[in-house]
């Protein structure tokens, strides 16, 4: 089994982002798993102060991090930038060895939202993740009306989210073969 551990970046009940990675979780074939981690949300703000003593949510994303193969990421924009509550999981993961060189597969649920995309590559590259570009997709699902369960029955976006997961499952598969992973 691959453990694929999604992360939506957007609280909000309603989150097309969120609905987006649980649609994807529905859509995914064996040996894909994929686990929408509850929210981002629990983690306090960052401090590196209390990096020592790690409060508990960020134990439990850490730990979710370590026991995954991959991660899939999709997040909203705000004000040209990552939302906070990514941003804030993010910083609390610079310093976790289990994220280094995991790989990083990107849903972004709107074409406008590339100052996000672009500021979370940035981000996930600095922080040696890799990045699978070719399981990285733009779906223009803002303003569609297309909820979790009307993602997982239209074609359009069943045929893109499966080509992400197969983009996926490929690199890991080719990964694995190929030994350890790098940054690139």
């Amino acid at each position: 089994m691959v453990n694929v551990l999604a992360l939506s970046g957007s609280l909000r009940r309603a989150s097309i982002n969120s609905a987006l990675l649980r649609a994807a979780a529905r859509i995914a074939r064996p040996p894909l798993r994929i686990t929408v981690f509850g929210s981002l949300g629990v983690l306090p703000l960052f401090n590196p102060d209390l990096e020592e003593s790690l409060p508990e949510p960020v134990a439990v994303l850490r730990r979710a991090i370590g026991a995954a193969d991959a991660l899939m990421i999709a997040s909203p924009e705000y004000a040209h930038g990552v939302s906070g509550p990514m941003k804030n999981a993010l910083d609390w993961l610079v310093s976790d060895e289990g994220f280094v060189a995991k790989p990083v597969a990107l849903l972004n649920a709107s074409p406008r939202a590339h100052h996000a995309h672009d500021a979370l590559l940035e981000t996930l590259n600095t922080m040696s993740a890799r990045v699978l570009r070719e399981a990285c997709v733009v779906l223009p699902l803002l303003g569609s009306g297309l909820d979790e369960e009307r993602m997982t029955r239209d074609a359009a976006t069943v045929e893109a989210i499966r080509g992400a997961l197969g983009h996926l499952q490929a690199a890991l598969a080719q990964g694995a073969a190929a030994g350890p992973a790098f940054p690139v």
